[in-house]
């Protein structure tokens, strides 16, 4: 058949508004199934996006205590000057208009045998499923002058993408030339294996622009550069040499706010700012709710549903589980563990098959100055045998060098998460 200009917009028009109306079924009817997402991060968002997307019928909320998203990838730039936190800051009016009810509270309670999320205000929500993304928090037992919310609002970890983003800029910016710039982070796992050296390489390159006399000390408790160790040394070593001092094995003791020093074991450190990111956690809901089953830190899960293993009923995703071999706690990660997550939810709900082979896929970027990126991508599959994921042999890789070319992608691959978890 051959259509005509004019009859092929007509039929396109048909088509979206057919189309439209059968994405919408449902929702004026009976529900298949409640469920409620606690968190609205990469992981909690995008499984929300795709319950909704796969499966109309089905009434889903997310708990969300901020008003906006903000990204933590690329959040290093903002330390840096290359970019404005108001650039990596989004709304949840995409996931709205998909039908996906945002209740902005904070979920301080998942009742698994009274299916009921409770909120701080005393309401409540009704689930057939709960799916937990908390993403992460501090432990700061062992580090007593850390303790108190003085000392955390004068040394701040910026560690999760917001207002200490921006606090900590504004330290670097006040710091006089010729400062000291002391960063303590902690022993793998951590939130973004690059993250820290990224972070290195952000504040260097503003302070070879603005602040030339300045230092940097990298207090890193891990015995090696965890990630892309080649790459972030020929930026340290080349473009910034003699800026950059390194020392791993800085397992942190204390920190003495007042003095500005960084306690370590053998050592101590004192400088103008002061970066430290405490030892990480799975968020302080998925501790209340009885999900932390390793090391009081971390929430097991199976890998085909991403079901929590210590309280059926309640999924976990993201940076809070206890990760596969070779896994990061990355955003990739989490939008990746979602879409296995929704597929299953969403199954589990409809009675049908739960797939049992997922397979999902990780690419961190890494900026090494305001234009210059590189990459570290993996590709992970469900092993049956082992019962767990594993990394696929020869799958993705690491660049040979950082260009501009992949800070193209890198924006791009940017702009697409977002878009895929927020809607």
């Amino acid at each position: 058949m051959t259509l005509s200009r004019r009859e092929f917009v007509k039929w396109m028009a048909a088509s979206s508004g057919a189309a439209a109306v059968a994405g919408c079924a449902g929702l004026g009817g009976p529900s298949a199934g409640r469920v409620v997402v606690v968190g609205g991060g990469y992981g909690g968002a995008t499984a929300a996006r795709y319950i909704k997307q796969w499966a109309p019928d089905i009434d889903v909320a997310v708990v969300e205590r901020n008003d906006t998203f903000v990204s933590c990838p690329i959040s290093n730039l903002v330390l840096g000057g290359n970019t404005q936190i108001g650039n990596i800051t989004m709304g949840y009016d995409g996931l709205k208009a998909r039908g996906v009810r945002v209740v902005r509270g904070d979920a301080v309670a998942v009742d698994a045998s009274a299916k009921q999320v409770r909120l701080a205000d005393g309401s409540s929500l009704a689930y057939d499923r709960v799916i937990v993304s908390p993403g992460i928090d501090f432990i700061y037992d062992q580090i007593p002058g850390m303790k108190s919310a003085d000392a955390q609002n004068r040394v701040f970890h910026a560690w999760k993408a917001g207002p200490q983003t921006v606090a900590l800029r504004k330290q670097l910016e006040a710091m006089p030339d010729g400062g000291v710039f002391v960063f303590q982070f902690p022993m793998a796992p951590y939130r973004c294996p690059p993250g820290p050296y990224e972070r290195v390489c952000q504040v260097a390159d503003y302070f070879k622009r603005a602040k030339p006399k300045s230092k940097i000390i990298v207090l890193d408790a891990n015995p090696d550069i965890v990630s892309k160790k080649g790459l972030f040394l020929a930026a340290w070593n080349g473009m910034y040499k003699g800026m950059i001092d390194y020392r791993p094995n800085s397992e942190l003791a204390d920190v003495d706010v007042k003095g500005m020093t960084v306690k370590l074991t053998f050592d101590n450190v004192k400088g103008d700012v002061l970066n430290v990111v405490p030892p990480h956690r799975a968020g302080d809901i998925a501790s209340k709710a009885g999900l932390i089953t390793a090391n009081q830190r971390w929430c097991g899960i199976d890998w085909l549903t991403m079901e929590s293993v210590a309280v059926k009923g309640v999924h976990v995703l993201g940076d809070a589980t206890l990760s596969a071999p070779a896994m990061p706690k990355s955003a990739s990660m989490a939008n990746q563990h979602a879409k296995v997550c929704a597929a299953a939810v969403t199954a589990l709900i409809k009675g049908q098959p739960v797939n049992p082979q997922p397979m999902m896929m990780n690419t961190c970027y890494s900026f090494v100055d305001g234009r210059n990126v590189m990459h570290v991508a993996s590709v992970h599959t469900y092993d049956a045998a082992q019962k767990t994921m594993v990394a696929v042999k020869g799958a993705g890789g690491v660049s040979d060098k950082a260009s501009e070319l992949e800070g193209t992608y890198a924006w791009g691959w940017a702009r697409n998460i977002w878009g895929d978890a927020l809607g």
